[in-house]
């Protein structure tokens, strides 16, 4: 299907507007009459620019509160619509976006209507227009696309079709299935935009919280599904507006809405047994390494954290500065060298983790889906003996690397020289339970994006945590089976704990990592012994831990010494402990899940406040 945007969609001054949206990839643009009211060109000008930037117009729009007004109200409203079209001949769109009447001078009877839009096709014909209407969720009388279709089918003319919009039918319920009575000859064009579930009104709620099609809760993939079972055939077009969008990158808004129309066509195609548009999405077998980048003085330091948490050096490569730390499942690595990606990366962030290693069922298909989604590729230069591991580009230019699974023994074999004096005690730790991520409010949604298009993998329901300095958003995406978690966090408050995490750290990247044990306080007691330090928990918490769950007193005694938190639904408990940050960048969780499948959410606001009491050793 042919993509489109509207202008309103992206941040900017309209040429500003268009060479994003060419540069994303788009076929073509709807422009919106507020851009080109702003812009200094004429509309013949800004066709041009159109043209030149390879993209064609889709349409005009809008054109408000034209049908059903009373007496000299209707004569005005065709004077109107000539203008209009005068525009959009100048422009070179032949389609212009007709919503339907919010005025409180409208009459809604139908003939009258139906009159109308039989007037305003006659004079389309007679220029080469054509004309779309549209249902507006919080239209005056007409507010549903079924009862836009029956007033196009009645007027039954050449140059007059209808327009969906997909927030509009979505928020107010429209069955999606009542898209199967509409003529797709009659469909002039799609517009699509999802948004989070709220409770609100049409207009506000439409106005400031649309996003891009996965990014929200609202069906899209089976919306569109419906438009091929018609044999729709036109172009798809976003058309949001987002407060976060208008305040962020042009291109990277952009490129957001490209990525979420490919995949959302792709996921309609599937669930409908139709070919496939692109790559399926990744499938994860596993998290098989995190790389750390760190200078040659604070290597040492992380080393002996690693170490402390009961982690052995295993391994060193072949020919580089780099180790291999293990413990149960879990690979962590190393990397020190003075040049290279990871130099870099820790020369703009200090330590950090600068690389995820996913073990994946299929590479070649990896990289075929990220190239479609224009996820950028990673390549550096490495040894004849060395093997060339594919990756891409991740959150905060970080890296994402693929492994064939079934091949990673291979890989550790030939890059690393085993360490035979290895120590094999250990903390108990069995595997990486999930990563979590800071970033700019700002591109919070483009990363959930990000995963959701690229992966095989859920999104959970976004929360919102209560940190001493202002609020988190938070929202995880998770593998089918749970064994690929990342959670992703984000503030518009300056001084939240994640907010300040960007500003020492210089940007978006993983700000804790969690790891899966099978019996805490052992757990716990065996890092302590090693020397590791923990982040303190107040006691109140757990006088009021014993209060909320009944829980057994001398379960919460030795829970208050150990400084381990606690949450349970249902009869399925999560156990969880925090170190304190590494040089206030990252710091380390360690849980232990008994059937439970959240994150402790409830804990997050007592984690903050605890890791706020230590601000000299945190992000400020």
């Amino acid at each position: 299907m042919r993509t489109s945007i509207a202008t309103v969609s992206v941040s900017g001054t309209l040429d500003t507007k268009l060479q994003a949206i060419a540069a994303a990839g788009f076929d073509g643009v709807e422009i919106f009459e507020n851009d080109l009211i702003g812009y200094a060109g004429s509309p013949r000008e800004v066709g041009a620019m159109i043209r030149d930037h390879g993209l064609v117009c889709t349409l005009f729009q809008p054109f408000r509160d034209f049908e059903g007004m009373p007496g000299d109200l209707r004569a005005k409203t065709f004077d109107r619509a000539e203008r209009k079209f005068d525009i959009m001949q100048e422009l070179g769109t032949d389609l212009v976006l007709v919503c339907s009447n919010v005025s409180p001078q409208a009459l809604g009877d139908r003939q009258r209507i139906i009159d109308d839009f039989s007037e305003l096709g006659a004079r389309a014909v007679s220029r080469g227009l054509r004309v779309g209407y549209e249902a507006l969720a919080w239209g005056r009388h007409i507010f549903d696309h079924r009862d836009a279709w029956e007033i196009v089918r009645s007027v039954d003319h050449p140059a007059i079709g209808l327009i969906l919009d997909s927030f509009h039918s979505l928020a107010r319920r429209v069955p999606i299935d009542s898209i199967a009575a509409i003529d797709p000859a009659k469909l002039f064009i799609v517009q699509v935009a999802d948004a989070p579930a709220l409770d609100m009104d049409y207009l506000y709620w439409s106005r400031h919280f649309r996003n891009m099609p996965g990014q929200g809760d609202l069906p899209i993939a089976d919306y569109v599904r419906a438009l091929l079972d018609i044999g729709y055939d036109g172009p798809l077009s976003l058309e949001i507006f987002n407060d976060r969008f208008r305040a962020g990158s042009s291109s990277g808004v952009a490129l957001d809405g490209y990525r979420s129309l490919r995949m959302v066509e792709d996921e309609a195609r599937r669930i409908s047994a139709r070919p496939a548009a692109i790559a399926p999405r990744v499938k994860i077998d596993g998290v098989e390494f995190i790389e750390f980048a760190a200078s040659e003085s604070e290597a040492p330091v992380l080393a002996d954290m690693l170490s402390a948490m009961g982690f052995t050096l295993v391994g060193r490569h072949v020919r580089k500065a780099v180790t291999r730390w293990r413990q149960g499942a879990i690979n962590l690595v190393i990397n020190c060298e003075t040049e290279g990606f990871a130099h870099s990366h820790d020369i703009v962030h200090g330590a950090s983790v600068c690389a995820l290693g996913l073990r994946v069922t299929d590479v070649a298909s990896a990289l075929d889906r990220a190239g479609a989604l224009r996820i950028a590729r990673f390549e550096q230069a490495v040894a004849s003996d060395e093997m060339q591991i594919p990756s891409v580009r991740g959150v905060g230019g970080s890296l994402i690397y693929f492994i064939e699974t079934g091949t990673q023994d291979a890989v550790w074999a030939q890059e690393f020289v085993p360490v035979t004096d290895a120590a094999q005690a250990d903390a108990g730790l069995d595997r990486i339970d999930h990563i979590a991520q800071a970033m700019g409010y700002e591109e919070f949604l483009s990363w959930l994006l990000y995963y959701f298009a690229l992966f095989d993998v859920t999104k959970t329901p976004q929360l919102e945590i209560a940190d001493p300095l202002g609020i988190v958003h938070s929202q995880a995406v998770e593998s089918p089976d749970r064994g690929f978690r990342i959670t992703l966090n984000g503030s518009a408050a300056a001084q939240t704990l994640s907010s300040r995490f960007l500003h020492h750290y210089m940007g978006a990247g993983v700000q804790h990592i969690a790891f899966a044990c099978a019996d805490i306080f052992a757990t716990r007691d065996a890092m302590v012994a090693r020397g590791l330090e923990l982040l303190d928990i107040p006691a109140n918490y757990y006088d009021d831990l014993a209060a909320r769950f009944s829980l057994d007193p001398a379960l919460v005694t030795r829970m208050a010494a150990s400084g381990i938190l606690y949450d349970r639904v249902g009869d399925q408990e999560y156990f969880q402990f925090y170190s304190r940050a590494f040089a206030k960048r990252f710091f380390f969780e360690f849980v232990e899940r008994r059937g439970y499948d959240g994150y402790g959410a409830g804990n997050a606001t007592i984690r903050l406040a605890a890791q706020s009491r230590f601000r000299d050793d945190m992000p400020g």
